[in-house]
């Protein structure tokens, strides 16, 4: 027989579960995150003071959007780099790496993927960071579906040592990856062939609503396999242009739903073009997110 006394401690005990559960604990709401490609000319000219300024807009954690043997971490080696970090207040979770196929010259390919990985992953071990990304694939870096096999070796192969130095490896989308090949798409192929725990995927809601796919689709498809989101939002006129957080079209707050089944862990905003100061552009964006997601 239930007595009340007995229904109490009962429905304590399933409240606690509740909140202890994975889907009410699907990502880490205190770190809102900035995409550092958003701010690049800043970070150009001047990385320390561009930082404090992502700082005081309130952004606690960042993700690199380059890094070169020669100039690392935007000039700093990663010691220097995570001390001007730690004054700030912020953390580098991430970074954006690329393949380093396309090569001009060795300057230009050092800190590769397929160039001198092994000090890009001393270097960002250093810093901290959990997720090297491979941001992007230039023209004569795609190719065909057999292409995008070995690529998905190459994948595997980064993806292993980077787990020897405890950082997870990811892939970024754009919208290319989703222009069909024998009626497949490019990252069909590169989800199917690398290893889910060695290569993971960092989703750019924007470039996949562009390419016309349903993020949420992937994230049932493709459990636990999107640990990072990029928050970029797509303007409602045809050409489909970027925006502030919260002025577009994508339904965040639903995404965000999927967090748990997705595997996501962080996320960054990000925002390529902006029609003024992107200081302006990321502050909107970050009023947004406080008010609505986090």
């Amino acid at each position: 027989m239930l007595t009340r006394r007995s229904f109490v401690k009962t429905s304590a005990v399933l409240s606690a579960g509740l909140l202890a559960a994975p889907s009410l604990l699907a990502y880490d709401k205190k770190y809102i995150g900035l995409q550092l490609y958003t701010v690049r000319d800043a970070m150009a000219t001047n990385p320390a003071a561009a930082l404090a300024k992502v700082a005081q807009i309130g952004f606690n954690s960042v993700e690199g959007a380059t890094y070169t043997g020669d100039e690392r971490f935007y000039g700093m080696d990663a010691k220097a780099f995570k001390q001007v970090l730690k004054q700030n207040g912020l953390v580098m979770l991430s970074s954006h790496y690329r393949l380093g196929e396309e090569q001009t010259n060795g300057k230009d390919t050092m800190g590769t993927m397929l160039h001198d990985w092994d000090k890009a992953v001393d270097d960002a071990a250093e810093v901290g960071l959990k997720y090297m990304v491979c941001a992007y694939l230039s023209d004569p870096e795609r190719g065909n579906l057999d292409h995008y096999k070995k690529l998905a070796d190459d994948f595997n192969r980064a993806g292993e040592r980077c787990k020897k130095a405890g950082i997870q490896f990811c892939y970024h989308n754009h919208d290319f990856e989703f222009k069909q090949q024998d009626g497949k798409y490019p990252y069909e192929i590169l989800l199917a062939n690398t290893d889910k725990d060695l290569v993971k995927m960092e989703m750019d809601l924007y470039w996949v609503t562009k390419a016309k796919q349903d993020p949420i689709k992937l994230i049932n498809d493709n459990p636990g396999r999107f640990p990072l989101f990029h928050v970029k939002d797509m303007d409602n006129t045809p050409a489909g242009s970027f925006t502030e957080v919260g002025n577009g079209i994508i339904d965040f707050k639903t995404i965000f739903k999927h967090a748990d089944k997705a595997g996501m862990k962080y996320f960054f905003v990000e925002q390529d073009k902006t029609p003024g100061d992107p200081f302006n552009s990321i502050s909107q964006s970050f009023n947004y997110i406080k008010r609505n997601l986090v």
